[in-house]
């Protein structure tokens, strides 16, 4: 009878583990796409013709969705099951994915990352809810930094795949391939992952779910079309407009009011004993609230220089999709070098300390790519900044998850990691939101000022084309003396969005001195 117990025990401990494979493959999922993307924009752009505002939502209508999202489905995957929240995420993703690599349109490649922000949404806080629920104590730590590497390495293996995608085949395949990835998710998260949910069956608060996405939508469309339609003034009013001031102070009003809202009756709801979005008592826990500060100021700064890096490489330095994945590698290096350093020495210090450690090296990579970005610097000066920023992550994202996460009750895992995940994507779409309005801004400001010789008219067109362009224009300026302008103006504001998100991170590391640092005795034992 004992060894029938202990084989049966075996039994579940490799099922968890196995499953702790697939749902890593599913967050792997939604981090590739994200980069994938980010190499392959130059090639929708030439391909679709987008602006470089359209770059930017090609990439904010996924996060924005995301962000949004990520509340609501971690309290329904609590209520109605994480593993059937998690497949329907997966089958959601695959089918948006078919929509994007079928796009004839910016429009519609928009509307299909859309729906994938859905898909993402679903799938994120549920992986990590699983995880809260299915492992203890050491085994916790080493599930969440599984996790957590995943995440690392998977954001600059993406632009490898996607630069050998888009360089040997389309950048539709940087979509499509997330198809048979999806089915082989759905078959091991049905083989080897069990249904968890929490007993508790209140009514989902549907107005606080209302306010959380009234809240986070409109304060990442006011960063990102401030630069187009004005941050005061308007001199390029939308269609829908009819006021002669900007949309844009009326759109963050929008943010305030609606943020307001969304405490004031989240807490007025939890008083009166009813459920909440967010279990607004979660964060008179130490180490969640402040945990959930220090993500996403971190995540402010970390995922937004990966919007301009591709762009740089192949429009000033001439790189196809191919080489920029090669030269982003060095981060998916650093990050897996560095959860074997975090594993190895996470008997010796704290995860807090990890993480700090892991957040300086973020400040010295991103700082040193700022530094040595210029018009003619070779691929390999950024190398090393570049991977120790992926080591810096790598030890910074998978031990800030179990911090936030260590002292929260199994029956409100869904909410706890649905708040510290949206904690991360506001943080990462406030990044590419405000670093991709600075190096918009400031490739247009520099351009205007090196051309000052150029006749109004025909300098207007040129900086114009190359801000809309996202860069992707430069290539083509017949002129030599213009086109090294061009460069050295896009350089001088890649250069800029890298040091103002070294300063995000700095805070970030600010941040996570509230945290305590002292190791969780349960998880220091052997």
């Amino acid at each position: 009878m004992v060894s029938q117990l202990t084989n049966s025990s075996k039994v579940t401990h490799r099922r968890r583990w196995i499953g702790l494979v697939f749902i890593s493959i599913a967050v792997a999922l939604i981090i590739v796409d994200s980069t994938i993307v980010n190499v392959a924009i130059p090639s929708i752009v030439n391909d679709l013709t987008i602006t470089s505002t359209q770059v930017q939502w090609v990439q904010e209508s996924y996060t924005l969705v995301f962000a949004a999202l990520l509340l609501v489905f971690g309290t329904l995957a609590d209520r109605f099951g994480r593993r059937r929240l998690l497949l329907g995420g997966v089958t959601i993703f695959a089918l948006s994915s078919v929509f994007a690599a079928l796009a004839q349109s910016g429009d519609l490649l928009i509307g299909a990352r859309v729906l994938q922000g859905v898909g993402g949404a679903m799938i994120l806080p549920t992986t990590l809810s699983i995880i809260n629920a299915t492992f203890r104590g050491k085994e916790r730590g080493i599930a969440f930094a599984i996790w957590g590497s995943t995440i690392g390495g998977m954001a600059a293996v993406g632009p490898l795949l996607g630069g050998f995608l888009t360089t040997y085949f389309s950048w539709r395949w940087a979509f499509g391939i997330n198809v048979p990835l999806g089915v082989i998710i759905i078959v091991g998260l049905l083989v080897y992952v069990t249904e968890s949910r929490e007993t508790n069956t209140q009514t989902i608060d549907l107005i606080g779910a209302v306010l959380a996405i009234l809240t986070t939508a409109s304060l990442v469309f006011g960063l990102i079309e401030g630069r187009t339609y004005g941050w005061w003034a308007s001199d390029t009013p939308p269609s829908w407009w009819s006021l002669d001031v900007s949309p844009i102070p009326f759109t963050f009003a929008v943010t305030l009011a609606s943020g307001f809202a969304f405490v004031w009756w989240g807490r007025r709801r939890q008083k009166a004993g009813r459920s909440t979005l967010i279990a607004f008592s979660l964060f008179s826990i130490a180490s969640f609230r402040n945990g959930n500060i220090a993500a996403m100021i971190v995540s402010l700064g970390e995922f937004g220089i990966i919007l301009s890096l591709p762009l740089w490489l192949q429009n000033v330095l001439g790189y196809d999709a191919l080489h920029t994945g090669f030269v982003l590698l060095a981060l998916a290096v650093g990050s897996f070098v560095a959860s074997g350093f975090a594993g190895a020495t996470s008997n010796r210090f704290s995860p807090v300390m990890i993480v700090r450690a892991g957040i300086v090296a973020e400040i010295i990579g991103v700082a040193g790519i700022g530094l040595a970005i210029a018009s003619d610097t070779p691929w390999y000066a950024i190398v090393p900044f570049l991977f120790v920023y992926g080591f810096g992550v790598g030890l910074a994202t998978a031990q800030l998850t179990g911090v936030i996460l260590k002292d929260i009750p199994v029956e409100q895992s869904g909410q706890g990691s649905g708040t510290q995940s949206t904690a991360r994507q506001v943080g990462s779409a406030l990044g590419i939101a405000i670093l991709g309005t600075i190096l918009f801004s400031s490739v247009g400001g520099i351009l205007d000022a090196k051309l000052d010789g150029v006749p109004e008219s025909q300098r207007t067109a040129i900086v114009t084309a190359v801000v809309e362009s996202a860069g992707t224009a430069i290539p083509s300026i017949a002129d030599p003396d213009t086109a090294l302008a061009a460069r050295d103006a896009f350089s001088e504001g890649t250069r800029n969005a890298a040091f103002a998100a070294a300063g995000f991170l700095a805070l970030g590391f600010a941040a996570t001195l509230r945290l305590d640092g002292r190791r969780d005795p349960e998880e220091a034992q052997s």
